[in-house]
């Protein structure tokens, strides 16, 4: 019974949301305007439950570029109102249109200047009639039994959110650098702004030696450096190889004692190397499609700069 139930659910508000696609006409095109144009912030304001949906939509625009803040209609009545200013656009939320406290807003917010958009389910409302653009969120009827909890009218306010959001987002040519710029936290954050270069092995954690030195001498370098790896150049300080512990297992079982040979003999040249300035998390990539656990860092000559182990990657939480 509680799974058919659900379902009906699932299905009353996915048909409200799949209605919403043929009322995307000029109405929004204008107020995605309004938005782009804006040269303050984008207000948002809703009461009850339209009041989640929109602090959600006002966080997903502050996300994506357009700075916006939530504003409680209540307390806006109380001097919040003063964060309003006529550089703003204002996007009021209410299902009937005839929200009190966001109907008292309305002669304030025309004598302040600002943009209003409303996100309404009744497009004769006073609220519809006071705004220079309106979007119609009108449901044909509640998920819920009882037809009162708001539940298809919010996920129908929230998707025109997001379809409003995305919109201007495209609009504003907003790239994953600037989507990067405002998610610092996080591993989402850490993925699009953490290079090689910030994480990776340097001095005398990076063991860079001689290709004409013997093996049992770059043996203490790994050692000291407490590596896996050193990296391993020629007379011009150019990176021609690579040794690790599994290349010293895999000349153990074939060859026995190597400590005696030069580690050029045994190294694994043209190893895979990556950029400091390149991005950790395609760093990572290299490492689970190459099936290796550390690379050389080198800079645009060829020079080994650092090493990158993929328990850095671990610790700095990029995996």
């Amino acid at each position: 019974m509680s799974i058919d139930k659900a379902k009906e659910v699932l299905k009353i508000e996915a048909k409200a949301i799949q209605s919403l696609i043929k009322r995307i006409d000029n109405s929004f095109e204008k107020a995605v305007r309004l938005i782009v144009k804006t040269k303050g912030r984008v207000i948002v304001t809703g009461m009850g439950k339209p009041g989640f949906i929109a602090q959600k939509i006002s966080a997903t625009l502050s996300s994506t570029g357009t700075p916006s803040l939530y504003l409680h209609p209540a307390e806006a009545q109380h001097g919040d109102l003063g964060r309003v200013t006529k550089d703003d656009c204002m996007i009021a939320i209410s299902n009937s249109g005839e929200t009190e406290e966001i109907i008292r807003l309305l002669p304030i917010i025309k004598k302040i200047g600002s943009a209003l958009i409303s996100m309404v389910g009744n497009k004769n409302s006073t609220l519809a009639k006071n705004s220079d653009c309106v979007l119609d969120v009108s449901i044909k009827k509640e998920a819920c039994p009882l037809g009162l909890a708001p539940t298809t009218s919010t996920t129908v306010m929230l998707a025109m959110g997001d379809a409003l959001s995305v919109a201007v987002q495209q609009k504003k040519r907003f790239k994953v650098e600037h989507f990067a710029l405002y998610h610092p936290g996080g591993n989402l954050g850490k993925r699009l702004l953490l290079k090689v270069g910030d994480i990776m092995r340097v001095g005398s954690a990076n063991p860079i030696v001689s290709e004409d030195l013997p093996v049992k001498d770059v043996l203490l370098e790994i050692t000291q450096a407490r590596a896996g790896s050193a990296s391993i150049i020629g007379r011009n300080g150019v990176l021609k190889g690579i040794f690790t512990d599994g290349d010293l297992r895999r000349h153990l079982r074939k060859e026995g004692d190597i400590t005696k040979k030069r580690i050029k003999e045994v190294m694994t040249a043209r190893p895979i190397t990556v950029r400091p300035e390149m991005l950790a998390a395609d760093a990572l990539q290299i490492l689970h499609s190459k099936n290796i656990d550390e690379v050389p860092v080198v800079d645009k000559k060829g020079k080994p700069v650092g090493l990158l182990d993929v328990q850095d990657l671990l610790k700095a939480g990029i995996v």
